[in-house]
């Protein structure tokens, strides 16, 4: 049997929100209560916005002021919970009648819903499973409203105690200031704290101590020429965009802290298109990532327009009268020709909530009973809606109509529009690379060579992304292309992406050049895909390169010690450097932190197989296998080591179930071709013939057609 393994060997992508704004030198902040002093009304404004009050205790006070009482308990999965808000606990009823209480500490939220923590064991803070509508004013399920959109996996909630509703490990950066998680991975014990609840003057300014005694030694009145805080007044768009998106993107930390001010990219590595949050066509199907459509925007690109240009620092809507001409303000400075006739514009009446500029071009959606506005501001397409699964402006004001409607309107009003066939062409391409159809490849080609004031860097980094489960060559001179993109976020992924190719030496090279790129997240991925390449192969120069790139890779995979993904991620980079022993200790920590993940269990039954333990390697896979029963991975590998045992018929039947995974379809056919072939060579091409469907290029699949055809 021919051996093709499937190694699951990629930075993982998490959904959680995981920001880390800490400055270094805690003693250096002062609390926002110091700033009181001598801007008390920049103090009362921050103090009861939203940013001010993302997390506070539950107090009496609070309780009284904000929450109304549940009138009846919520019967989830097989309990029911009820809050006494009297007490300030939420009561779990077992079916066999067993209560236990759970005290309200904590609060997250307020602008659309509140959600409560406990404290359980080993310092866990827990979202506890009923939250609070602050519109409705009523009490939900709190797992229950995040179910996602993917409608292929059967979604069901999560268990009200899981480790993805832990706020230490994941919810923590964003709602509090100055934290220190202080996580124990021998006593898996948190013991987390924080200089103050909410996000505080100092989250955006930086420490205010050094600030607070320069003005101190001044006379009264006098400014002290030194401020010792980060002005925002300073700063570029793109430092105040980086600032804020911290909290507001999907992403991955690199390193522990972020001070305002600094590149974005230095600290964080964004999600784009690749992950199914977003809709082909680039929408944001309801969560709070906003950055990843903010680099889609075409006003930002073409201005100086910001996140402040439209929030206060304290978060709050410059324009405060939504759906009124009013909210306009934002956009006719640079847009007076459209604002003169609003109507000639939009083929609305310019009065009511069809005239604000933002009905169209930021619609307002749901998502865990949270609204948030399209930050991408492009124009309604609804016939990329109907494509791609995102609903279009339209049909939000319009709900009694159909897509299919509102895109004869729109192609009526404007059949010339550039931008809709923008639109349209980003859904083209992005669709069938997250399919992993590959027969439109000379198309995504074609769009990345295009000049990088033509295409879209999230668009670019998205497919570059996807093309790692793409097995055609012709592939290659245009990724090596994209690692001298002016975008760090598209050399980043090309940098990714090249570890596919390091049998080329022009990639090598390529690769070799982006360790010392001035940005840190291509340096990383770069030191990441040159992992299994031999050192005694570089230069004196390229080693000390190297070597300084791998100690912010393996920084920034302590960045977060209670994660599952970062020791799978260490595993990964161990087995590739060949420290199988580190490698499988890293892949056992990621099993214990998480042990329905499957890659994990997939990577270490391929280590254990390489180590001559067949049958632990087979034990890995039959556990994955429990939370993944059709994940092609675990049944391409379980498939091959079944096939080592001798145990034919289980090799076939899982290569077979392997066979429905289109990202390792191919793969498993061919190898299932070789077992069948044992008893009858039709049926083995007609494998290979389905192989070759799927990589027509792959010469392995060509020769072991023509043998079998002649047989």
């Amino acid at each position: 049997m021919h051996k093709t393994v499937y190694l699951c060997f990629s930075v993982l992508v998490l959904s959680a929100l995981t920001g880390c704004r800490r400055a270094k030198g805690p003693d250096e902040y002062a609390g926002s209560s110091s700033c009181r002093e001598c801007h008390e009304s920049f103090y009362q404004k921050w103090e009861s916005s939203h940013h001010g009050k993302a997390m506070q205790p539950v107090t009496a006070e609070m309780v009284a002021r904000d929450l109304t009482p549940m009138v009846k308990p919520l019967s989830i999965g097989d309990a029911t919970y009820s809050v006494d808000l009297q007490k300030r606990v939420v009561v779990e009823t077992l079916k066999n009648g067993k209560k236990a209480s759970y005290p309200i500490l904590h609060a997250m939220g307020g602008k659309n819903v509140f959600y409560f923590l406990t404290q359980l064991d080993k310092g866990r803070l827990q979202v506890l499973p009923v939250a609070y509508h602050v519109a409705d004013r009523s009490w939900y399920h709190t797992a229950g409203s995040m179910l996602r959109h993917f409608h292929i996996d059967g979604d069901a909630p999560l268990e009200w105690r899981d480790p993805m509703l832990t706020f230490n490990t994941a919810c923590f950066s964003c709602h509090v200031s100055q934290l220190e998680k202080n996580y124990d991975p021998k006593q898996e014990r948190y013991r987390t704290v924080w200089r103050e609840p909410g996000i505080s003057c100092e989250t955006c300014h930086g420490p205010a101590e050094s600030h607070n005694r320069a003005c101190r030694a001044l006379p009264e009145g006098e400014t002290p020429t030194n401020l010792f805080l980060k002005s925002w007044r300073a700063f570029t768009p793109d430092q105040i965009n980086s600032a804020c998106s911290t909290c507001h993107a999907k992403m991955i930390p690199l390193t522990p802290s972020f001070i305002p001010g600094e590149t974005y990219f230095d600290h964080y590595d964004l999600v784009t298109l690749e992950d199914r949050d977003f809709s082909a066509d680039g929408r944001d199907l309801g969560e709070n990532y906003t950055f990843t459509l903010w680099l889609l925007n075409p006003c930002a690109k073409k201005s100086n327009l910001n996140c402040v240009t439209c929030h206060t620092s304290s978060g709050r809507y410059r324009f405060a009268k939504e759906y009124t001409n009013d909210v306009n303000a934002a956009c006719s400075s640079c847009h007076a020709d459209k604002a003169k006739d609003i109507k000639a514009h939009s083929r609305h009446a310019p009065d009511g909530k069809a005239g604000a500029c933002v009905a169209c071009h930021m619609p307002m959606t749901s998502f865990a009973a949270m609204r948030r506005s399209d930050h991408s501001q492009r124009p309604p397409c609804p016939e990329a809606a109907m494509r791609y699964g995102a609903t279009s402006a339209c049909i939000i004001c319009h709900d009694k109509k159909e897509e299919a409607w509102a895109a004869q309107k729109i192609r009526t009003w404007f059949p010339d529009d550039v931008r809709r066939k923008k639109m349209l062409r980003i859904g083209e391409l992005m669709d069938p690379a997250r399919k992993r159809d590959w027969k439109t490849l000379p198309d995504m080609l074609a769009y990345l060579r295009e000049p990088a004031s033509e295409t879209e860097p999230v668009v670019c980094a998205s497919l570059i992304r996807l093309f790692r489960d793409c097995p055609d060559a012709s592939l290659w001179p245009v990724v090596r292309l994209c690692t001298t993109h002016p975008s760090p976020l598209v050399r980043s992924a090309a940098a990714g992406t090249l570890a596919g190719n390091l049998r080329d030496s022009d990639s090598v090279a390529a690769l070799c050049r982006a360790l010392v790129d001035p940005v840190r997240v291509v340096r990383i991925q770069a030191v990441q895909s040159l992992a299994a390449f031999p050192r005694t192969a570089l230069d004196a120069q390229t080693l000390d390169a190297l070597a300084k790139a791998e100690k912010e890779l393996l920084a920034m995979l302590a960045v977060r010690p209670d994660d599952w993904a970062s020791h799978y991620n260490l595993g990964n980079y161990l087995m590739a450097r060949g420290d199988r022993s580190g490698a499988m200790a890293s892949y056992k920590t990621s099993m214990k932190l998480r042990s329905d993940t499957v890659m994990p269990f997939v990577n270490a039954s391929i280590l254990a197989s390489q180590m001559g333990n067949i049958q632990e390697a087979i034990g890995y896979l039959r556990q994955a296998s429990k939370h993944y029963p059709d994940h092609g991975a675990v049944h391409l590998n379980l498939g091959l080591a079944l096939g080592e045992t001798g145990d034919f018929e289980g090799a076939e039947r899982a290569l077979r179930t392997a066979m429905k995974d289109p990202v390792c379809a191919a793969q498993a056919a061919f190898n299932c071709a070789v077992l069948v072939g044992r008893r009858n060579s039709r049926d083995a091409a007609e494998l290979i013939r389905f192989a070759l469907e799927r990589d027509p290029v792959n010469p392995r699949y060509q020769e072991a057609l023509r043998y079998y055809e002649a047989r």
